[in-house]
């Protein structure tokens, strides 16, 4: 499964867009950290690898202006500074 096929299967994690295979790996993982359940961030993980999704959640947290709600920034803190 490519990233694209994860997204067609989760649109309503994407209501914004109709442009499934033009989101970006940034906005994907904003996304499901923040709206999915913990199967969507597994698969996520699956698909992407631990890392990556960290490491991109990092660099998008580390911003002065972050979309991620404060409670899932806590959270995947937490998680990434464990797993990853």
């Amino acid at each position: 499964m490519d990233l694209g096929d994860f997204v067609k299967k989760r649109k309503h994690l994407f209501w914004s867009t109709k442009n499934y295979d033009g989101l970006s790996r940034e906005a994907v993982v904003e996304s499901v950290l923040n709206y999915g359940d913990m199967n969507d961030v597994r698969e996520l993980i699956a698909l992407l690898g631990v890392q990556e999704v960290a490491r991109i959640f990092r660099e998008n947290t580390s911003r002065a202006r972050a979309n991620y709600r404060p409670e899932i920034v806590n959270y995947f803190q937490l998680y990434f500074q464990k797993y990853a």
